[in-house]
């Protein structure tokens, strides 16, 4: 049995130890545990008489990070201390007695005679339950202000921090960036012929169907009502065009079901690339005017045009074509 580490002198510092709501233990040089409080014992499940006298490394708690690696190797705070006798903090799982994992704050301090050698370092720890769980809520929450409640797509503002990123990115490093700004054809024929929930269900087809058209780094969104936005790292026009092609294309093959009938949505897309020193709205207003235009376009002659489909039997609603604007960016 090694011989105990004092940590402190006189009763009322052993009964201090002991009053602590934070659990405490000590080591020797060697890891051997000397000292286990009555908190420690809480925490763990693992009484002083299941630990003293073991070296860490090889007791129960057998500490792993948030990737379950085991830290008692060269990843121990202990250990660190004891080699630089600095402090170390870290957030780790340690192994409760009934097998589960507990989350845990570690806060490592050397243990020095009075000559000032380091001759083994005390082990300071809470439970971060609480802490973990807020900080899961906390990401949840900033999830859920940036996400569309309806589709479940990137809203207004996400979508709108996402230009703000493409614009800093194109004056700082001359990367280029556009949008496709895409508009449900006949929505309101949609609501008011089979009802909000199967206009609802439309929103959450299109939504669901642009997210999945865009690539990686691109962010699709729902800007507003029926209307959404694609923002994407682009080299020049064309892409951009392919990209509200695709979108347009992706939708134009997908449908909605009610009352055991398929509804085809379409939509109409419009696009803009970013000028040099334009501004965030006036990229988007391009975008939407290049939209209107389009849908105007369709609306004088449907069906025409290199960039609309055939047109499709049916009420207007399901027959609206779709074009991608083809004028200038």
């Amino acid at each position: 049995m090694p011989e105990p580490i004092t940590m402190a002198d006189g009763p009322p510092a052993e009964a201090l130890l002991e009053a602590m709501s934070e659990a405490v233990y000590a080591v020797d040089r060697k890891r051997r545990i000397t000292y286990w409080n009555s908190a420690a014992e809480r925490l763990t499940g693992y009484d002083a008489a299941d630990m003293v006298g073991l070296a860490c490394r090889d007791s129960r708690l057998n500490h792993v990070d948030d990737d379950g690696v085991e830290l008692c190797g060269t990843g121990c705070p202990l250990l660190a201390t004891i080699r630089d006798g600095l402090a170390h903090e870290v957030r780790i799982y340690a192994h409760h007695r009934d097998g589960h994992r507990v989350p845990i704050v570690v806060r490592a301090a050397a243990l020095r005679s009075p000559e000032g050698a380091v001759v083994g370092a005390v082990e300071v720890f809470h439970d971060d339950s609480r802490f973990r769980a807020l900080t899961d809520l906390l990401e949840i929450s900033q999830q859920e202000a940036l996400t569309d409640a309806l589709t479940g797509i990137a809203n207004r503002r996400m979508l709108e921090r996402a230009l703000d990123l493409r614009h800093y990115e194109h004056g700082r490093y001359g990367r280029g960036y556009g949008v496709v700004f895409a508009d449900v054809d006949n929505f309101k024929q949609f609501n008011d012929h089979h009802g909000h929930d199967v206009g609802d269900q439309v929103l959450r087809l299109v939504a669901t169907t642009l997210r999945h058209s865009a690539r990686a780094g691109d962010t699709a969104g729902r800007w507003g009502g029926d209307e959404f936005l694609l923002v994407a790292p682009v080299d020049d026009y064309d892409q951009a065009l392919a990209l509200g092609r695709r979108a347009r294309q992706l939708v134009a093959s997908s449908w909605a079901v009610s009352d055991g009938h398929r509804l085809a949505a379409t939509v109409t897309v419009g696009v803009a690339v970013a000028r040099p020193d334009e501004p965030v709205s006036e990229l988007v207003n391009r975008g939407s005017a290049s939209m209107l235009a389009a849908k105007t376009s369709m609306l004088a002659a449907p069906g025409t045009g290199p960039e609309a489909p055939a047109q499709r039997a049916g009420p207007p609603w399901r027959a609206a074509a779709m074009r991608a604007s083809n004028s200038s960016p």
